[in-house]
């Protein structure tokens, strides 16, 4: 079933780029210019995906509906669909995304990096109708999906061990808190009593860097803080 996407975007030639660049990609495209029209939109049509950009006019002689008044009226009137909003800085990331945005991508981009986006915010649809949920976390380019136990970056499946699956799900409970390799020990391992060796922590951490990070050496995702253990970086690092 082809998915279908929702396009709320103010510059008409952005809007038209867009639309034939997702349509070629074999989604079903959706497309308003207001930000009005959009929450309608998505009200009747329940898409897979919104994807909504910065200035939006509700009408030509009436204030304009940006991204944070779009994002907070979708949540408001329980549209439970994921959104994908456009920004410049991280300002502007930091507000959409308390106002109900799942995911942000910053201007300017390439194609390929908003097709990934959109990998990543729409895979966990496969064989499921525009109507139906799931538990699919999303932090920034990896999407963990406890049901399927999977995991994707970048909306492509990583091949993990069950170890290395429950290890990165752990720390995605909470995003940013650092965890000892004691406390992992216990969490993960399941460690009861005295945990005694734990290089099978920084063994495991090790590898999953090496299927995760684009520069294992340079990690960016699963982070060390120096003399306290590990923590995974939030979508906004």
């Amino acid at each position: 079933m082809r998915k279908r996407i929702l396009i709320i975007e103010d510059n008409k030639r952005v809007l038209e780029i867009l639309s034939f660049a997702l349509g070629r990609e074999g989604y079903t495209v959706l497309r308003t210019n207001d930000g009005l029209t959009g929450i309608r939109l998505a009200e009747e049509q329940h898409p897979d995906l919104i994807i909504v950009d910065l200035a939006l006019p509700i009408a030509d002689d009436m204030p304009v509906m940006g991204n944070l008044e779009v994002c907070r009226s979708l949540r408001e009137e329980g549209i439970a669909v994921q959104v994908l909003a456009f920004t410049r800085t991280e300002e502007e990331q930091d507000e959409v995304v308390d106002a109900g945005a799942d995911d942000c991508i910053r201007k300017p981009f390439a194609m390929q990096e908003l097709l990934a986006k959109i990998r990543v915010n729409t895979w966990h649809l496969e064989g499921v109708s525009g109507t139906e949920s799931t538990k699919l976390q999303v932090l920034g380019r990896i999407a963990i999906d406890p049901d399927q136990v999977k995991i994707m970056k970048d909306g492509i499946a990583l091949d993990l061990t069950q170890r290395e699956f429950d290890l990165i799900s752990f720390l995605a409970k909470e995003p940013g808190k650092v965890y000892t390799r004691e406390d992992l020990m216990h969490q993960v391992w399941e460690y009861t009593g005295f945990v005694g060796d734990v290089r099978a922590v920084d063994v495991t951490i090790r590898r999953l860097r090496e299927k995760i990070e684009d520069d294992p050496a340079n990690p960016t995702i699963i982070i060390t803080k120096r003399g306290r253990g590990y923590y995974l970086a939030t979508s906004r690092q």
